[in-house]
């Protein structure tokens, strides 16, 4: 134990040596380090040759930096924009950075969407490094990652180069630039502290779903928003975008959308106007305990866990299955469900993907054909319209069962008795909570659905189309009398594994 303290003093002067060395790559030599050093003989010699000379490598890094900043600094603007709330304007201040588009003419400011939504033209006012004060031609949002696109019309001004985020290290210096606090032109330092940061909270009302973040030490403050992380080179390796902080400033912890992710949605937003993203069409454990990968036969918690699969999508057609573990995509090992997410969302529509799967303690490999997401962003939109107008106050789903009334021999409903699906009902039953549809209490032998549906049994659609309660039923049926035979979408299954069936109603 009496000689800790020398070892840890030798292990702490070795690793401040390497630190330096990979820092500024021209260390001191020892004859040099001699000459800065004071005599022993002379302890009253002049304290100033202990300062580095001007070609020391401190002095040289020192350059180096300021270099990095002189470049990229007429590259970065600030930006102030107005927009309209119900309690009156609001203003909204933030960074951008100038960037040419790939294959693409003129110039563009990347910067954060949460800086200029709700907010269009001449209510946005871009101050640029020589002063001058432009507004925006066009705007593209993406509400997934918090990225917005403003064409410009300006072409004298100097666009950054674009670095590759893929190539980061932990490790690696970077500077931060932008305005924070409304101060414009500000730099900051720091280093890469981690990579892949994802499911962060920031903030409420926060849409962002693509979290595949860079994790900083370089100081980012509130208005630094959608400003550069630059590399040594002088080149764009992320766009700053949230802190993790407790007093509302620079803790030390802020967070930078990768410029690989950036570029992507760029390209698509100047391309296409939107952003068209793949997806698997599964719901996965935002939960994925060690007790569960335990079940499942895993060692450790590992890639995502699928606890639903919609049908109609790619990963029904590919036959992937509740308490599936999707290990690796694409070949690239799955982290979490973020993960998965991202790598999805980044891949092309329609492309064939090799997915690894872990199904009852086996690998399983299957390949999927990924489709656009917008079709399930607009089932999902739709599905939130109808239940809201079910709300009470409204045309609301009745509070009991519906049974049938008034029937007439030729009544094809004649003996049913349903009843609206609810939160409530569905997680008795083992369904998801948000689980639609009629469910079925009781069907006489001599109904036309008796060979059909089955007691517990949820009907979801009928003839492709969302029924919720009776009223919608009826509709549905009376808009396709003239066919004979009906697709009707059931789901039924033991509790916790609901599955999914189409069945032909011969009416």
């Amino acid at each position: 134990m009496k000689n800790r303290y020398p070892l840890v003093f030798i292990v702490g002067l070795i690793v401040s040596v390497s630190l330096w060395n990979a820092c500024f790559e021209s260390p001191l030599s020892s004859k040099q380090l001699e000459a800065k050093v004071p005599s022993q003989a002379n302890p009253r010699q002049d304290h100033a040759v202990m300062l580095p000379s001007s070609s020391s490598p401190l002095h040289e890094g020192s350059r180096h930096l300021a270099k990095i900043a002189k470049l990229a600094t007429p590259s970065v603007v600030h930006i102030q924009c107005e927009r309209q709330t119900p309690r009156g304007a609001v203003e909204e201040t933030g960074s951008g950075v100038i960037v040419r588009g790939d294959g693409t003419s003129g110039l563009y400011i990347v910067t954060n969407r949460h800086v200029v939504r709700d907010s269009d033209g001449t209510a946005i006012s871009i101050s640029l490094h020589d002063g001058r004060v432009i507004h925006p031609q066009q705007k593209w949002e993406d509400k997934d990652t918090d990225l917005a696109i403003l064409k410009i019309t300006v072409s004298d001004v100097t666009p950054a180069e674009w670095g590759d985020s893929d190539k980061l290290d932990i490790g690696h210096m970077v500077l931060a630039m932008g305005s924070p606090f409304g101060l414009s032109e500000s730099v900051t330092l720091g280093i890469i502290s981690a990579k892949g940061r994802r499911s962060l909270q920031l903030g409420s009302g926060s849409e962002v779903l693509n979290q595949n973040f860079l994790q900083t030490d370089a100081a980012i403050n509130p208005g630094n928003s959608g400003g550069p992380l630059i590399d040594l080179e002088g080149k764009i390796i992320g766009i700053n975008t949230a802190i993790a902080s407790n007093s509302g400033g620079n803790d030390g912890i802020g967070f930078s959308i990768p410029s690989k992710l950036v570029r992507h949605v760029f390209n698509q937003l100047v391309k296409y106007g939107q952003v068209y993203r793949a997806y698997l069409g599964v719901q996965l454990d935002p939960e994925f305990s060690i007790a569960t990968a335990g079940r499942l036969k895993m060692d450790r918690v590992r890639g995502a866990r699928v606890v639903k699969v919609i049908s109609n999508t790619p990963a029904s057609r590919a036959n992937l299955k509740y308490d599936d573990i999707i290990l690796s995509f694409g070949g690239i090992d799955v982290l979490d469900q973020n993960h998965l997410i991202n790598l999805v969302s980044l891949t092309p529509i329609d492309n064939r993907v090799s997915v690894v799967l872990l199904r009852n303690g086996r690998k399983v490999n299957v390949m999927v054909e990924l489709a656009n997401r917008r079709i399930l962003d607009e089932l999902e939109r739709k599905q939130k319209e109808t239940q809201q107008s079910r709300r009470p106050g409204t045309s609301a789903a009745p509070m009991s069962f519906q049974k049938v009334k008034h029937t007439t021999a030729n009544d094809v409903l004649s003996g049913l008795q349903v009843h609206a699906m609810n939160a409530d009902l569905a997680t008795q039953l083992g369904f998801e909570a948000t689980q639609s549809g009629l469910l079925v209490m009781d069907v006489d032998r001599e109904s036309s659905l008796s060979n059909v549906v089955k007691l517990y049994d949820v009907i979801e659609e009928v003839a492709g189309t969302p029924v919720h309660n009776l009223n919608e039923f009826r509709q549905v049926l009376k808009q396709t009398e003239s066919l004979d035979s009906l697709v009707l979408k059931v789901s039924n299954g033991k509790p916790g594994q609901p599955h999914h069936q189409l069945v032909i109603w011969k009416r």
